[in-house]
């Protein structure tokens, strides 16, 4: 544990700006002198008490409730007091300043500084402290912020599941069956003669079959949760005019962009955050892609390039009402062409034939092709009538990868999905092991080893102090 993490610390808990409610939260150890002086009096635990707060010379700032929370039965395992006020941003800062003032002072009990060393906390503090107190693990920690952070219902449903320890138990789960064959396989070192039938009678191989299939079935959960948490990124593309802007307008159910039959309306990227089924979904109009001369359009076109590289979807948007025209044809191509070199393989490229109310008939011609691969999927649809709309959003959950959601799913993010691989990749070099003639059981009993490493990294028992400086920065200041 680092020094800092014994300074008692002191944060303003609520989000900036005005509110009916406002708090300021302080952690430490020994927080009574503090509290008398903040409070002139003594505080009954996890009881709230009305009272006025007041200054060094005696003037009160506001009135609200106090509650103190003796450590270790608190947020944070430590003492913890809350002063809740009126949410005006003065108030809070005064309040805060105050606390800070009363730490620094005499204690008359003591002669020494009623709280010594108190300071703001820096962002996720008071939740890392929690964390190494103890109170929660790594991942209940990330849920957190996850539940702060959710977009849609069902992230936030699946973020208050980590919270309350659903994931964690699945880990737990997997990290005691990989203890109990760690143990068995190390237990086999120490007779060598023997050690084959030992397994055998032991059956290691079950033992290990049945780990790799908890473990699949974990995996597939977590890629769930993690699609709820991160959502993808789709970009609009095509030509001007193609209805890139009505797509975006009849997805979000809002008049987002601006819509107009002049070509290059639409200069820079128009962002919107959808939900289908609960997924969340980053959806981005960009500008119509062609040769301009215009310098603000060429801008635009650029970023719109840029977008589409760092898209995990491209909806590719056709003009059905323009199949017949030359020009329209030869542009198309060229973007077509531009898309095959400028993506990997790995990004769906989703061709949508707009405007099929302008075009009923032109359908046919659309699914002939104009350079359609095979392996493209394709819809037709109306962006203005809203015809087709559901085809499209049914496509979109499949490219996310998106199941119909398993009961008690919980939220998972992306350094989770990356231990779980490396659990697999250990747990399948074991197996590779296992059944080889003549097995070397001290590689295998390496492999079991890094496995658990890997799974405890989820939870934090096995993390550097690197990887909760990245976690915990992320959260906001007060939490």
């Amino acid at each position: 544990m680092l020094a800092r993490h014994h300074d008692p610390i002191v944060a303003i808990a609520t989000a900036p700006g005005r509110g009916a409610v406002g708090i300021v939260r302080v952690s430490g150890k020994g927080l009574a002198a503090l509290v008398q002086a903040l409070c002139g009096r003594t505080l009954k635990p996890r009881e709230a008490t009305y009272l006025p707060f007041r200054d060094a010379q005696g003037q009160a700032i506001d009135q609200g409730l106090a509650l103190y929370f003796p450590g270790p039965h608190s947020y944070t395992g430590e003492d913890v007091l809350e002063l809740q006020a009126h949410g005006g941003p003065v108030v809070l800062q005064l309040l805060l300043a105050r606390c800070l003032e009363a730490g620094a002072a005499t204690d008359p009990a003591t002669g020494q500084p009623c709280l010594p060393g108190l300071r703001v906390a820096q962002p996720g503090e008071f939740t890392e402290r929690a964390f190494l107190n103890d109170k929660i693990d790594l991942a209940q920690a990330e849920a957190i912020a996850d539940l702060i952070d959710a977009s849609t219902e069902a992230a936030a449903r699946s973020a208050s599941r980590s919270l309350t320890g659903a994931f964690s138990a699945e880990i737990h789960t997997l990290r005691d069956a990989l203890i109990h064959l760690r143990m068995l396989v190390e237990a086999t070192l120490d007779f060598p003669e023997e050690e084959i039938d030992f397994l055998r009678k032991a059956d290691a191989h079950g033992q290990l079959s049945n780990l790799q299939q908890t473990l699949a079935s974990v995996m597939q959960r977590a890629r769930q949760g993690a699609l709820l948490r991160e959502g993808i990124k789709v970009v609009i593309a095509g030509q001007p005019n193609a209805g890139k802007s009505s797509l975006l307008n009849a997805l979000a159910g809002a008049e987002l962009a601006i819509v107009t039959p002049i070509a290059g309306t639409t200069r820079d990227k128009v962002q919107q955050t959808i939900q289908i089924e609960g997924v969340p979904l980053h959806i981005i109009d960009t500008a119509g892609l062609r040769d301009s001369e215009d310098e603000v359009e060429r801008i635009g076109i650029a970023r719109a390039w840029d977008e589409i590289a760092g898209a995990d979807a491209v909806l590719f948007l056709h003009d059905l009402s323009r199949q017949d025209a030359m020009e329209y044809i030869a542009a198309e191509a060229e973007i077509a062409s531009a898309l095959a070199q400028k993506l990997p393989q790995t990004i769906p490229v989703i061709d949508v034939w707009n405007k099929l109310d302008r075009a009923p008939a032109a359908a046919a011609i659309a699914a002939e092709g104009a350079g359609q691969a095979e392996t493209r999927r394709g819809v037709w649809l109306s962006a203005r009538t809203g015809e087709g709309l559901d085809g499209l959003r049914r496509i979109l959950l499949e490219v996310a990868g998106w199941q119909s959601a398993p009961e008690g799913l919980y939220i998972a993010r992306a350094r989770h999905i990356e231990a779980l691989r490396a659990v697999s990749a250990h747990l399948q070099e074991a197996a590779d092991q296992l059944q080889a003639q003549g097995p070397a059981l001290d590689l295998l009993a390496e492999e079991l080893r890094l496995a658990q490493n890997a799974l405890s990294a989820i939870t934090g028992e096995f993390s550097s102090d690197d990887l909760l400086g990245v976690i915990f920065s992320s959260f906001c200041i007060g939490k």
